[in-house]
């Protein structure tokens, strides 16, 4: 009978370190599976272009499919992790991420790809919401601020399926590799998502903020037995204040998220033909633009716990989005490669803390429904940076275009001055 006991209590809410050291590693687990997984599709988008026989307009069309599948499942995941828990969500998304990944090698048309795009999307956006809304409650519990080694491990992820399919791009054919992460992404869920079922979510924090200048309780007198319904109409209007503002706070939080990751999308798609049409790289150098800047972001995501607790949450947004904003500018106007390849690993590491601060901050004080915002705006920002990039290039010129990536980290770092009384910690 003690073993039930215990059992049972276990299942309920996992409050020892043991339970929430496994819950930890398995969310880590998700966090690299997505990267690896998104990676992977990303570096066979040449070979599947080829197969369909698109031309660019139409194969960024088709594309468009993983955008607004994504968007348009963010803004309904917070409310079926409100449903249904955030683990059963996070494994059926990954299970869902992982069948579509193999399904573009078996289209050949650009209608047929952004058809399945855009379930490959909506499975990416609905783990994204699902697994940092777990990750939220998970902080909460532990009492430390580990978001960053979350995202360390998307980006280190990333950086295998990545590298990964450059080494078996000239052996494998598309499907094979891409049937090969389904494959891997179906093993991971099975391991790291019994993990998540077997056990609930830590109890949930209180979402509401807790500040000196927000509404106090008034002190109760005998005259407020005598007429309760007199208060009603106060204490609604302080509620609905109190929500008010925290839909405010989370959009802004939302709004620091869309401003760094613009920088990650803008860097991904552009930073190579910068380094070879604008400062006559060797397309080896070129090609190790996007690294230097993912190898910095994964860096500084992985001692970001450490300085969370040593500077704060405030000082690591603001200080990010000074040095984010340096760094960019030294790597879209220095004239030469290696001085904007130096530029670029600065603008990483700048980067590396910020967004995941600020998906934990919305979650914080809002739970799935704020990582939901707070996430769709911030992977909006990642999907509005190529395109707007390209537009200024046309505009102006692809240097001066990239400088609107320093433009919106000093953005980002001036919101987080101005909200340090609820980005204080």
């Amino acid at each position: 009978m003690p073993n039930i006991n215990k059992t049972r209590t276990r299942n309920v809410a996992p409050d020892n370190g043991k339970d929430l050291t496994r819950l930890r590693i398995a969310l880590t687990a998700f966090f690299a599976l997505d990267g690896f997984v998104f990676a992977g599709w990303v570096v066979r988008i040449p070979a599947i272009k080829e197969q369909t026989g698109a031309s660019a307009s139409t194969l960024g069309l088709a594309l468009l499919g993983v955008s607004a599948g994504a968007v348009i499942t963010m803004t309904l995941t917070g409310r079926l992790c409100r449903r249904f828990g955030n683990h059963p969500v996070t494994v059926v998304c990954a299970v869902i991420l992982s069948l579509s990944v193999a399904l573009p090698p078996l289209t050949h048309s650009a209608a047929a790809l952004g058809a399945v795009l855009l379930v490959f999307g909506s499975a990416y956006g609905g783990i994204n919401v699902a697994f940092n809304s777990a990750a939220v409650d998970l902080v909460a519990a532990l009492r430390r601020p580990i978001m960053p080694s979350f995202h360390a491990a998307f980006s280190l992820g990333g950086m295998i399926g990545a590298g990964l399919g450059g080494l078996v791009a000239g052996s494998l054919s598309p499907t094979r590799h891409l049937l090969g992460l389904t494959f891997i992404g179906l093993l991971v869920t099975a391991v790291a998502g019994r993990v998540l079922l077997r056990e609930e979510a830590p109890a949930a924090p209180d979402h509401r903020p807790h500040h000196d200048d927000a509404p106090a309780a008034p002190n109760r007198t005998p005259h407020d037995n005598a007429a309760p319904g007199s208060r009603r109409p106060a204490k609604e209007r302080a509620r609905r204040r109190t929500d008010s503002r925290i839909r405010v706070l989370v959009l802004v939080f939302g709004v620091i998220a869309l401003c760094t990751a613009y920088g990650e999308g803008a860097l991904a798609d552009w930073g190579a033909l910068h380094l070879e049409q604008d400062l006559d790289a060797h397309p080896g150098v070129a090609a190790a633009g996007y690294s230097c800047f993912a190898l910095t972001m994964t860096i500084g995501r992985l001692s970001g716990t450490a300085l969370l607790e040593r500077l704060g949450r405030t000082r690591i947004l603001v200080v990010g989005g000074a040095t984010a904003a340096a760094g960019m500018l030294l790597g879209s106007l220095a004239p030469s490669a290696w001085a904007a390849l130096l530029g670029f690993a600065v603008t990483g590491l700048g980067l590396a803390n910020i967004f995941p601060v600020a998906i934990e901050r919305a979650g914080a004080l809002a739970g799935p429904g704020g990582v939901a915002a707070a996430s769709t705006l911030g992977y909006g920002g990642m999907l509005l940076g190529p395109p707007a990039i390209g537009f200024m290039a046309d505009w102006f010129s692809l240097p001066t275009a990239l400088t609107s990536v320093a433009a919106l980290a000093a953005v980002a770092a001036a919101i987080g001055f101005t909200t340090r009384r609820v980005a204080v910690g």
